[in-house]
Order: structure tokens, then C-alpha cells, then sequence
């Protein structure tokens, strides 16, 4: 994999405030709220209650350990992978350590190979007075620009279900886009479970444009919930950047909503001349 150092990413200092994580960006000029934290703190009552549904279940004792252990096993797949495309070996052999090297093994058999340069690894991004967060990869993948992260999971999932990541991977190309002018087209996160079962979901087009105007909306969420100023931000940009992404998702799915209508109206059509035919 191809080292590009077109993009030059800041080093920055992670802290918790008020238990929450936040990046320092140049040095105090803006202490800002991480994209997970954003995440966490803006979920929807529903999936709270399926998760505290599925504590009591299990049972406080189990699932700490189930978090516990999926935490760290997360962890030790990223090192491994982050090593593998510096170049660097990393050897862990824990039981989690193993069990991550068999993981990233698919990552990079059934991922990796399709992402032969890179502009840099867990890369911090931030969107000014906003948000911050580190994403995995930021790279080429199959011939466009792309953020890329890399998630384990114990069982497989399914598109509906990591919606958040989605939006994750939304915010991250926003921040980029804004700071180094580029227009990334998609996200891709390639995900392996315990039981080696690789998945790769990408995110493109109306499908993007709608997760980050999903984050956007819990971008302001958040800092209504905190009751603070947003710090140093830039109102007019955000506004116009969230009413532009309103603009392009229904501009979608007027187009989206045409092209099938187009295609019901063809197929009615192919239907009466069969009959006429017969």
C-alpha cells in the first residue's frame, strides 16, 4: 500500500471534559466534542432501551464482560491493521490478541486489496468549532477517494442495523471536506466478526448525502442538549452547509422518485403490448 502525503492531518491531544471525550485542536484554540460522543449522547430512545432491554437479559455481569472483551478485541484489530499499512509488524499474544489477528487477516485479504494508496491512518479530522474525531483510513478505494474505518463486531450485521456508523463516517468526510477543500464521495466500513465472517458496507451518493444531514441535525442536537455555544463556529457555514445537503437529499429522492415512476409507466406499458400481442 502506497504512502500519498497529499493531505498533511494535525496531531492533536484527546481529553475528557465532564466525562466526555473531546479533541484539542491547535493547540486550545477549540476543545471539541468527538463524532462517537455526539453519537452516543443524541441516541434515539429506542435503541437506549434495546440496549438497557439487553443488559437485563443478559445480565449487568455478562454483558460488562461482553463489552469488556469485544472492546478490547476491537482494539488489538486496529493496532494490528494500523501496523500492517505503516508497514510495522505488531505481535499480541493475548487470547483477544490472536483472536484480532485472525480478524484483520480478512480485513486485509478481503479489504485492504482493494485500497493500494492511502493519504494517512487513524487520522484526526475536525469540522472548525464543531466536531472532531479519528477516523481509521482515509484513501483510494477502487478508484475514488474514501473514509474508510474498520469495525469488529461478535455477530454479522445488517445495512439497517449501523446506521451510526454511516452517519460517523459522514461527519468524518464533512470535516475533511471543509478543511482541505475536497469533495469525498463515500465511506466504507469493512467489518469482521469474531467468527471471521468479513462485510464491507459502502456509503455513496443520496445515501450519504442523507446520513450527513442525519449527522447534522445531531451535531445541533448535542449542543442544545449541552446548552452551549457552539465555540468560534462559523453560523453562516454550518447553516448553509446543512440547508445544502437538505437541498441535494431532495433533489435525490425527486429524482429517485421519477426514474420509478418512469420504470412503473415502461413496465405498464410492455404489459398492455403483450396483451395486445398475444
Amino acid at each position: 500500500m502506497k504512502k500519498n502525503t497529499k493531505y498533511r492531518y494535525p496531531t492533536t491531544k484527546r481529553e475528557l471534559i465532564e466525562g466526555l471525550r473531546h479533541y484539542d485542536i491547535n493547540n486550545g484554540q477549540w476543545k471539541l466534542p468527538s463524532v462517537t460522543t455526539i453519537l452516543d449522547k443524541t441516541q434515539s430512545a429506542e435503541k437506549r432501551e434495546g440496549l438497557k432491554y439487553w443488559r437485563q437479559r443478559v445480565g449487568e455481569k455478562e454483558a460488562s464482560e461482553i463489552v469488556e472483551r469485544a472492546a478490547a478485541r476491537g482494539t488489538a484489530m486496529h493496532k494490528i491493521l494500523e501496523r500492517y499499512i505503516i508497514e510495522q509488524g505488531y505481535l499480541d499474544l493475548t487470547e483477544n490478541g490472536l483472536e484480532a489477528h485472525h480478524m484483520a487477516k480478512r480485513v486485509i485479504e478481503q479489504g485492504l486489496c482493494n485500497v493500494p494508496e492511502y493519504y494517512g491512518t487513524e487520522c484526526t479530522l475536525y469540522y472548525p468549532g464543531l466536531y472532531a474525531g479519528s477516523t481509521d483510513l482515509v484513501g483510494i478505494h477502487k478508484g475514488q477517494e474514501a473514509i474508510i474505518d474498520f469495525k469488529q463486531t461478535n455477530k454479522p450485521k445488517k445495512r439497517e442495523w449501523i446506521g451510526d456508523y454511516f452517519q460517523q463516517l459522514a461527519g468524518y468526510a464533512m470535516a475533511h471536506d471543509y478543511v482541505y477543500k475536497t469533495s469525498i464521495p463515500k465511506g466504507v466500513v469493512m467489518m469482521c466478526s469474531k467468527d471471521r465472517f468479513y462485510q464491507e458496507f459502502v456509503v455513496e451518493g443520496a445515501e450519504f448525502k442523507k446520513a450527513k444531514h442525519d449527522f447534522l441535525k445531531r451535531v445541533d442536537q448535542y449542543y442544545e442538549m449541552k446548552r452551549e455555544p457552539k465555540v468560534d463556529i462559523k453560523e453562516k457555514d454550518f447553516l448553509e452547509e446543512a440547508e445544502k445537503e437538505k437541498k441535494e437529499l431532495e433533489e435525490s429522492y425527486r429524482e429517485s422518485r421519477r426514474q420509478t415512476e418512469e420504470r412503473k409507466l415502461k413496465e405498464k406499458t410492455n404489459e398492455e403490448e403483450e396483451k395486445i400481442n398475444q
